[in-house]
C-alpha cells in the first residue's frame, strides 16, 4: 500500500484503507483505548490502537513521544463528543492494523508545544526538533511560496535569473566583510559579497536589460531581531528605466505576493518625500498604523527667553517639535518617558499636561511654563490645537538627536497606548533621499551607498553637495524597511566626483572599484533597481517578531550556530596551508 499525506484523507473514505507515516505528537492511555496523534508535513491524525489485536497492543505501549511510526488503519468517523474542530482531520480517525516503528527516540529535550518556556537558545540547539512545530513549517512552506510567486511573476514580467559570484573583492559598502583566505594566492583574501551591487550595475553594461536574483548576502555586523550575518534578498536591476517604473514594478510584484499568499490586497502604495516623513515622523521609515506626528514649533521660540528652547531656536541644525497625545499621562510614565528619550541622546523631556483647554493661565500644568511668555503659551495651543486631557512632549536639540529620540518615543506610545493596529499592513514609498548623510561632526556618508545618481546630475553635485538629492527610494511596512534602491550612476565623471567627496581619490578609487570604473567607460546605458530584504518580508507577511523565525537555521543574536556549534576553531594543519597564524588574546 502506497503512503497517504494526512491532509489527503478526507470523509469521504470513511471505512478505506490507509497508510501514514509521521512522528508520534501526543500518547493519551484511556482505560485500555490507546490514542496517538501522528503528525506529518501535512498534518495530524488520530490513530486508535484497540485492545482486541493483543499484540499490537503491546507494542503500542512501548510507543513514546516522537517515534517515527508507519501505520496501516481503517478510517472511521469519531465518536460523538470527541470531534476536534481545530483540526482539518478532527472528525476523523484511523483504527490500526499494523503499526510499524520506524525510529525511536530519547525524550525531547523541550515539549514541541512549550517552546515558548524554554526560550530561543533551546531551540536553535535543537532547531531539527523546533522545525516540527506547525508554526514553523508554515512560515517556511510560506516563505517557499513567497520565492515561487517572485520568480513567476518576474519571469513573466521578462527578467531574466542570473547568479553573480559571493566570493569577490572586498569593497566597502559600510559594513564589514567577512573574509576569505586564499590558499592559491597566499596573503590575498576574497570577501563574501555584502550585495551584488557591482555585478548587477555591470550586467546592465553587459546588455542584460532585466535582472533579477535570489541572493545569499553576507555583512559581519551586530545582529538584532530582524537582522543577520547571512541574509537572503531579492535583487532587481534594470536598463532604460525611471524611477516611477521602477517603483510601479516593484510594487506590482509585491501586492502579488500578498494576493497569491495571503490573499490579501492593497491599493496604490502612498508615496512620501524623505523631508516630509522626517517632518512629520522623525525617521525615514515611520509605521503608518501608528497616527501621531511630531509638528515643528520651533518659529515659537525664535525669541524666547527659555534657554532650553532658545538655544535650539536659534541654531540652523537644531529642531523644535511637539508631539501631542489626545490623553492624560501620569507623571510615573513621564519619568519613565524622560528616562526612554535619554537612550538617545535627549537631555531631557519637557512636557505640558491641558487639563482645561479653555483657560491657558491655569489649565496647563507643567514645570517650563513659567519660563514662557503667553504669546508663546497662545500660540502653542493654535497650532497644536489643544484640548482637555491633552499632553504634549517636547524635543529640542541638533535635529538628528531630535528625530531620533521623537520618533522613538512615538513608536513607544504607539505601542503603549494600543494605538496600533497589529492586523493591519500599511506600505509607504519614502522618495527624494538627500544623497548624503551629515551626522553631528559634520562628517558626509552615503545616505544609500556610493553609486547613486544625483537629481539634477553632476551639476547639481558639484554646486552643493551637502544638500543634494538623490533618485533614491526606500518601501517601508509597517515601521520596517523592507526594500531600496536608486537610479545609478552612469557616468563615470560624475561617479569619480561622489568618490572624491567621500575622500576616495581617483588613485584610491582605482585600487578600490578600478575594473567598475573601467566597465563604466565603455557604454553604461541609464539604470536603476532595487533589492528586498526577503527574511524580513516574510517575517512581516507571517507576523513573527524575529526573522529568526522564518530562516530554517538562523544564527543566535550574537552570530553563532549553537545547532553546529559554529564558529569554530580550525585545525593547524589547515591554517598553515593557509599562512595564517592565530594569536591567543591575553587572558
Amino acid at each position: 500500500m502506497e503512503r497517504t499525506q494526512i491532509k489527503n484523507i478526507s470523509n469521504k473514505e470513511i471505512d478505506s484503507s490507509f497508510l501514514i507515516s509521521g512522528w508520534v505528537e501526543k500518547v493519551r492511555d484511556h482505560g485500555g483505548v490507546i490514542f496517538l496523534d501522528i503528525r506529518d508535513a501535512s498534518g495530524l491524525m488520530q490513530v486508535v490502537v484497540e485492545p482486541d489485536d493483543k499484540e499490537l497492543f503491546k507494542k503500542s505501549e512501548s510507543i513514546r513521544m516522537s517515534y517515527v511510526l508507519e501505520v496501516t488503519g481503517i478510517l472511521r468517523k469519531r465518536p460523538k463528543g470527541t470531534i476536534n474542530e481545530s483540526l482539518a482531520s478532527g472528525e476523523l480517525e484511523l483504527v490500526s492494523k499494523e503499526i510499524d516503528i520506524l525510529s525511536k527516540s530519547k525524550p525531547l529535550p523541550f515539549q514541541l508545544d512549550e517552546h515558548a518556556k524554554v526560550g530561543e537558545e533551546v531551540r536553535l540547539k535543537y532547531r531539527y526538533l523546533d522545525l516540527r512545530r506547525p508554526e514553523m513549517q508554515s512560515n517556511l512552506k510560506i516563505r517557499s511560496q513567497v520565492n515561487h510567486v517572485i520568480r513567476n511573476h518576474l519571469i513573466d514580467e521578462g527578467f531574466i535569473e542570473i547568479e553573480t559570484p559571493m566570493m569577490a573583492r572586498a569593497t566597502p559598502e559600510g559594513a564589514r566583510d567577512f573574509l576569505v583566505p586564499s590558499r592559491l594566492y597566499n596573503q590575498k583574501f576574497y570577501a563574501l559579497t555584502q550585495s551584488p551591487q557591482l555585478f548587477k550595475q555591470m550586467l546592465m553594461i553587459g546588455g542584460f536589460e532585466k535582472y533579477f536574483q535570489i541572493v545569499r548576502c553576507f555583512r559581519d555586523e551586530d545582529t538584532r531581531k530582524d537582522r543577520q550575518p547571512e541574509f537572503t534578498q531579492l535583487d532587481v536591476e534594470l536598463s532604460f528605466i525611471s524611477e516611477d517604473e521602477v517603483l510601479n514594478i516593484s510594487e506590482s510584484l509585491i501586492k502579488k505576493v500578498f494576493s497569491e499568499t495571503l490573499n490579501i490586497d492593497f491599493e496604490d502604495f502612498s508615496r512620501i518625500k524623505y523631508q516630509d516623513a522626517v517632518k512629520d515622523f522623525g525617521s525615514d521609515k515611520p509605521d503608518l498604523r501608528n497616527p501621531l506626528k511630531l509638528i515643528d514649533v520651533k518659529d515659537i521660540f525664535n525669541n524666547s527667553s527659555f534657554k532650553v528652547f532658545a538655544d535650539p531656536a536659534k541654531n540652523d541644525k537644531s529642531r523644535i517639535v511637539a508631539l501631542k497625545i489626545d490623553q492624560e499621562i501620569s507623571r510615573n510614565k513621564i519619568d519613565e518617558y524622560t528616562k526612554f528619550v535619554a537612550n538617545f541622546g535627549a537631555k531631557g523631556l519637557a512636557y505640558i499636561k491641558v487639563n482645561d483647554a479653555k483657560d491657558l493661565e491655569k489649565g496647563l500644568q507643567s514645570p517650563i511654563l513659567k519660563f514662557l511668555s503667553t504669546d508663546e503659551i497662545s500660540s502653542l495651543a493654535e497650532r497644536l490645537e489643544l484640548s482637555s486631557g491633552d499632553t504634549v512632549f517636547f524635543g529640542a536639540d541638533h535635529r538628528n538627536i531630535v528625530n531620533d529620540s521623537m520618533s522613538a518615543l512615538r513608536e513607544k506610545l504607539g505601542e503603549d497606548l494600543n494605538l496600533i493596529d497589529h492586523e493591519a499592513y500599511k506600505f509607504s514609498w519614502i522618495t527624494d533621499f538627500p544623497l548624503f548623510e551629515e551626522d553631528v561632526q559634520g562628517n558626509l556618508s552615503p545616505s544609500h551607498h556610493p553609486f547613486t545618481a544625483t537629481q539634477g546630475g553632476l551639476e547639481a553635485l558639484k554646486k552643493d553637495p551637502a544638500n543634494a538629492t538623490a533618485k533614491a527610494y526606500d518601501l517601508i511596512l509597517n515601521g520596517s524597511e523592507i526594500g531600496g534602491g536608486s537610479l545609478r550612476i552612469n557616468d563615470i565623471n560624475e561617479q569619480l566626483e561622489v568618490l572624491s567627496i567621500l575622500g576616495i581619490e581617483k588613485k584610491e578609487a582605482e585600487e578600490k572599484f578600478g575594473f567598475f570604473l573601467e566597465a563604466l567607460s565603455y557604454g553604461c546605458p541609464p539604470h536603476g533597481g532595487i533589492a528586498f530584504g526577503l527574511d524580513r518580508l516574510v517575517m512581516l507577511l507571517c507576523k513573527q517578531e524575529s526573522i529568526r523565525d522564518v530562516i530554517a537555521f538562523p544564527k543566535t543574536q550574537s552570530a553563532t550556530c549553537l545547532l553546529s556549534d559554529a564558529p569554530s576553531h580550525i585545525d593547524q594543519d589547515q591554517l598553515d596551508m593557509l599562512s595564517i597564524k592565530v594569536i591567543e588574546e591575553d587572558s
